[in-house]
């Protein structure tokens, strides 16, 4: 099941179509002066299929247009963690070494982040491998970061976008006095808050960004990068307990045995996580949004039955954005969960594990060597 809102455009279309009602029962009134350009519109609106929806739509794409920001000289395309990966290896050039000594079938392992299948005995073997896996570990975890930050801004200006078209209805129906001053203020509290979610969702997505440039060393060299537009899906099943001390036990034995014993400690940490992220993203793509997908298919048959108001029907766009935006950071936490475990259980020690809903405690940084 993929992460997405595919009820959301034709949601906030029926939502608009309801425009229509509360404004044509007050038609005999005489329009405001600021609402005239509005009125000769709705008198033409037997030219539309969709009634007022379709107006709406018109004013948004004859709205004048936006003065054009700066767009930035140079760009990146990164569209798998591999390339993420790849691109990074290329800032440390002292690990060409390793990398000859592994061979390409590794090296091609390490950057799809199949690392549970090299032989841990290369860490006793190779100089600088950790090195190898710690930049190929950063570099998956800024992209995924950087990934999951500009799906959750999708999600937030989604909403956005539905409190827009409540707080323009609420004001229509205020000119015509529908409506109190003080049942538009809450819709307009609502954009409000719709606004302030989408500013820190930005700014994450842009400090994201910054972040995954950083980590692969081309700050100064690129200012924006080209993503795909979803995190991958995550697997059905998680590791199984028994590769897990297969594997775990493999690299303690490979590592001095101080070494070894702090391994050991960190790989329960990272099963840990990674089984419980692993649980709480697949809860929330098999459950959570089953269940909200429900409850928005019957709010817009209530609605057209007229039991449920268009402010229902906005109400819900606006909750199952915000499932969805959910379920992108728990799909996003296991990504990091098992970037980490792969690294611990390839002799990895990194500084902190994923806190479950926060995405890991810091951003990734670049390694520096």
């Amino acid at each position: 099941m993929i992460l997405r809102s595919i009820p959301l455009v034709a949601l906030r279309a029926t939502a608009l179509g309801a425009l229509t009602i509360p404004l044509l029962a007050s038609a005999q009134l005489p329009p405001a002066p600021a609402e005239q350009n509005w009125r000769e519109a709705n008198d033409a609106v037997g030219q539309f299929k969709r009634g007022h929806a379709d107006i709406l739509k018109w004013e948004k794409e004859n709205a004048p247009a936006a003065q054009p920001q700066d767009q930035a000289v140079h760009g990146l395309t990164l569209l798998t963690p591999e390339a993420a990966v790849r691109q990074a290896w290329k800032f440390h050039l002292a690990l060409i070494k390793p990398m000859n000594r592994i061979g390409t079938a590794n090296v091609d392992l390490i950057a799809q982040g199949r690392w549970t299948e090299i032989d841990p005995i290369w860490q006793r073997r190779v100089d600088d491998l950790d090195e190898l896996f710690e930049v190929a570990a950063q570099a998956r975890k800024a992209w995924i970061q950087a990934v999951a930050a500009r799906q959750v801004l999708k999600q937030h200006r989604d909403v956005l976008d539905a409190t827009e078209a409540g707080n323009e209805l609420g004001r229509r129906m205020v000119s015509v006095g529908n409506w109190s001053k003080l049942q538009q203020a809450q819709v307009q509290l609502a954009q409000s808050s719709a606004k302030m979610n989408v500013r820190k969702a930005q700014h994450a997505a842009t400090q994201a960004e910054a972040s995954l440039i950083k980590t692969l060393g081309l700050t100064g060299v690129h200012t924006t990068v080209t993503l795909p537009d979803r995190l991958p899906d995550i697997p059905a099943q998680a590791l199984p307990a028994q590769v897990l001390e297969e594997r775990t036990a493999a690299i303690a034995a490979a590592l001095p045995r101080s070494e070894g014993m702090r391994n050991s400690a960190n790989a329960r940490l990272a099963r840990q996580a990674y089984l419980a992220s692993h649980a709480v993203a697949l809860g929330s793509r098999d459950e959570v949004l089953k269940v909200r997908e429900f409850i928005t298919e019957e709010t817009v048959l209530h609605y057209n039955g007229m039991l449920k108001s268009v402010w229902d029907l906005l109400s819900e766009v606006s909750s199952q954005s915000q499932a969805v935006a959910s379920a992108i950071e728990a799909q996003r936490d296991f990504w990091i969960a098992e970037t980490d475990l792969q690294w611990v259980l390839q002799g990895g020690a990194p500084d902190n594990f994923v806190s479950l809903g926060g995405g890991g405690a810091e951003p990734a940084a670049a390694a520096g060597h």
